[in-house]
Order: C-alpha cells, then structure tokens, then sequence
C-alpha cells in the first residue's frame, strides 16, 4: 500500500510540475508579442489622432500633451472618416459644451415686432384758440394775470378803454334821436357796433341809457386753459390782437418719434400702450390716429400722434411718455422665424450653420439664406432653410471659427481653404512632413530665421 501511495504522489506531482512549466513558458516568450503589438496599435491610434485644445481649437498636434497657450490637457479631434459630406465642421461634445453651442428648431409662427417709441404729452392743436381783442384801445384791467389759469365761456377776462368805440356810442345816440326822420342811419350804427362782437342787448342798454360807456368788458369766447399771456395792463392793442391763449386739455395727443426703418409696422389703428415718469406703475392706452408724412430731416424721425382722454387731468403738455407698439407682419398665414444669434453678416451675405441630422457626431455645415424683415429679437426667413432643420442659435462665432481653421466653408470663407498652421501643429488630412512637433521644445526663433545686425 505505501508504495503505491508513493507512486501516486509522484505522479501528480509530475503534473504539477508539467503545468507549472507550460504556465512560465507562456509568460516569458509570449507576453513580450502581446505588449509590442498593443504598443503598435496605440502608436498607430496616436499616429492617426489630431490632438487639440477644447479652449484654443487652433492648436493642432499629432500626439498628446499640454496645450502651449492655457497649459490644458490636450482632447483628440474626433474625425470620422465615414462621413460623406466634406463640408460640415465635426465637433466633439466637450468642445460644444466648453464653447456653449447651443441648437433649435426652426419654426413657423407668425412674425410680431414690438416697437419702442419716445415722445411728449401735447395739447390738441384743434382745441388750442387766441383770444383776441374785437376793439382797439388801452388795457384798463386783466382779470387773468398768469397762465395756468382756468377760464369758462362767456367769463370777463379784460376791460379796455377805447376812444373809437366811445364816438360809435355818441353816433348811435344821436342816429336814435332821428330814427324817424333817417331810420338807415340808426341801422347803419347798430350794424357798426355788431362788428366789434356787441350783442344786440348790449347795443339796446346802450340805447336806454343814453350814455355812451368808456370802458368795455372782454369775454371769453372758450373754455380752457392759460397756456399764454400776451398783455399786460397798459398796454395799446389794435383790433384783432392777441390777448390769450387758451387750450382745452380735456383731450390731449400723445406724439411719438418713429424711426424709418419701424414706419413700415405702424399703420392708423395700431393701439399703443405707453407709461409716463409721473405716474410710475399706471399704463394708458390710445389709437394711432395720423402718421405724419414728412420726415424730419434733423432727427430722421416721424410723429405718430395717439388722441387720448385726460381724465382726471393726470395728464400734463411735454410729459415725457415711453410707449411699446406691438406690430404684425402685413402677411397672410405664418412664416419661418430664427433669432438673431443665428446669423452671421459679412456685409453682402447672411449665413448659418445647419445641424446635420444624419451624422453621429454633432456636425455643422454653413448654409447662406435670405432675412427679410428683422423682428425685435428674430429674423423673418425668406429663403434658405425649412421647417424642422436645426441650426446653431448660441455659440455661431465658435462653429465659424472652427470652420476656418480646418479649412471648411465658413463666413469669411465661403469657398473653404486650409489656414496656416503653427510649427509643430497639423490640420486634419495634414501630414508631419519631418516638422518637429514637440512644442515644449519648440524654438520659434531658430537660428535659421535669424537675421545677423552689425
């Protein structure tokens, strides 16, 4: 029995010791042939990638490191060689999120502008009147010494001494004393007095006096406001001159400068709503009424004048006022809308950068389209996109940049073309071409650029 005890034991031992040979054999010749072609393979991967700066997409290296202008850690430039349009500008998504690129789908929705407008408070220009003297002659009193001053209809507002009006008198007199005998002469006096506004109960007291009067009253021939003062006591004034003059601020216009390029939205209808600094927190509300035809050759501006109500005399002339007119497009249905962080303008042209939906990578590519008119934050599209596309609304100048860098169509560019490169960088497609590419080593002042000064 012990021996062929012994006999087992050596015989599995034998195994062991076989194994053990097989295992040791495979590590020492077989590893190395493992760890070079793994090396060939990451040599080969690092050969192919383009290493880049997620902050500085301009730098561009074939092998990995720190970007010589921030010192971050370089990101490989993903490039997918299967895609088939070789205009789009390929961007990882760290590079979009460092960039804050941002997308949206264009729709359609009908076109509204809100127009901001500046203007005053102004009386009514209809209801604006001068009183004026009907009879020549010195100012005696003024019952109206400043203005500001409310008047009513019919009110005494002056008394005027007038030596022309006292002979008018004497002629009526003495014309009634032969109305028997020369009756035209009597009508003749009174239709004088007619002409300078006396009524016929004043002509017949006249007449019952028997006296001619010296001083006469003036009367107001309009309710209002003061807003001027033209005499003083005193003063000689002939027929017809300005005494006051008189507004009724019970209606008021509010006049608003329009700019050219806003006259187009606004047409008489359109409601605005504006607020005044008096009156922090309170919104009043009128009716375009009349756009003025002329433009104003110093400001380049129009009036749009609102006919409004002033209740409660809130209102007050050359109130500063701010209003907002919320415009629509003067077309039927709905039309594409984009916002004016999407488009790039290089004078003649107007671009953006379309989303293409079919890549696996996020992939732009520009496209020019056609603006008509500008909304207050968006732009109506004309011509150039559709429905659903997505294009860059944040971000536009980024993808740009990249465009150009890799020699892709672009704003300033529209042809595409490769950019100069720096020493030591390659662009995608580029080879090395013996350059030494170690930027930390970099000498940008060789000695062959050098020029020697005696």
């Amino acid at each position: 029995m012990k021996i062929k005890k012994i006999i087992s034991n050596k015989y599995i031992r034998g195994i062991l010791l076989v194994l053990a040979g097989l295992l040791l054999g495979r590590i020492i010749f077989h590893r190395p042939h493992e760890e070079k072609a793994k090396q060939e393979i990451t040599a080969d991967e690092n050969k192919k990638t383009i290493w880049t700066c997620a902050m500085h997409p301009q730098i561009r290296m074939d092998h990995p490191g720190k970007c010589p202008i921030c010192g971050m850690d370089l990101i490989p430039l993903v490039q997918n060689t299967a895609f088939v349009n070789p205009d789009a500008v390929v961007m990882t998504e760290e590079g979009i999120k460092l960039a804050e690129v941002q997308t949206s789908i264009v729709s359609r929705q009908k076109p509204v502008k809100k127009i901001q407008l500046y203007g005053k408070i102004q009386a009514d220009e209809r209801l604006v009147q001068t009183q004026s003297a009907h009879i020549p002659g010195r100012i005696e009193k003024l019952f109206v010494n400043f203005t500001g001053k409310e008047v009513r209809q019919g009110q005494s507002i002056a008394q005027i001494y007038s030596p022309e009006l006292v002979i008018a008198q004497k002629e009526l007199l003495e014309a009634l004393k032969m109305k028997e005998m020369q009756p035209g002469l009597l009508d003749a006096a009174r239709e004088k007095l007619r002409q300078w506004k006396f009524t016929d109960s004043q002509i017949a007291d006249i007449e019952n006096s028997g006296a001619a009067k010296t001083v006469f009253d003036v009367y107001a021939t309009v309710s209002g406001i003061v807003t001027n003062k033209s005499v003083n006591v005193g003063d000689y004034v002939s027929q017809g001159a300005p005494l006051y003059e008189i507004a009724d601020l019970s209606h008021l216009w509010a006049l608003f400068d329009a700019y050219e390029t806003d006259l187009p939205w606004i047409k008489k209808g359109d409601r605005i709503t504006f607020a005044l600094e008096s009156q922090p927190g309170k919104e009043f509300n009128g009716t375009v009424s009349f756009i003025d035809p002329v433009i104003n050759p110093q400001t380049r501006t129009a009036s749009v004048r609102v006919e409004i109500t002033n209740a409660g005399n809130l209102l007050k002339p050359d109130m500063f006022a701010t209003g907002v007119l919320t415009a629509h497009l003067a077309s039927s249905g709905s039309s594409l809308v984009i916002p004016q962080t999407s488009v790039l303008w290089t004078g003649t042209r107007s671009v953006v950068y379309v989303k293409l939906a079919d890549a696996k990578e996020p992939s732009f590519v520009m496209r020019e389209i056609t603006l008509g008119p500008a909304l207050s934050n968006s732009f109506v599209v004309l011509d150039g996109l559709k429905k659903g596309e997505e294009i860059v609304t944040n971000g536009t100048f980024s993808v740009d940049a990249s465009a150009q860098l890799e020699g892709k169509p672009s704003m300033i560019n529209p042809m595409g073309g490769k950019t100069n490169s720096m020493p030591g960088m390659v662009m995608p497609g580029e080879s090395k071409s013996g350059t030494n590419t170690d930027m930390k080593g970099m000498d940008m002042s060789s000695d062959s650029t050098k020029t020697k000064i005696k």
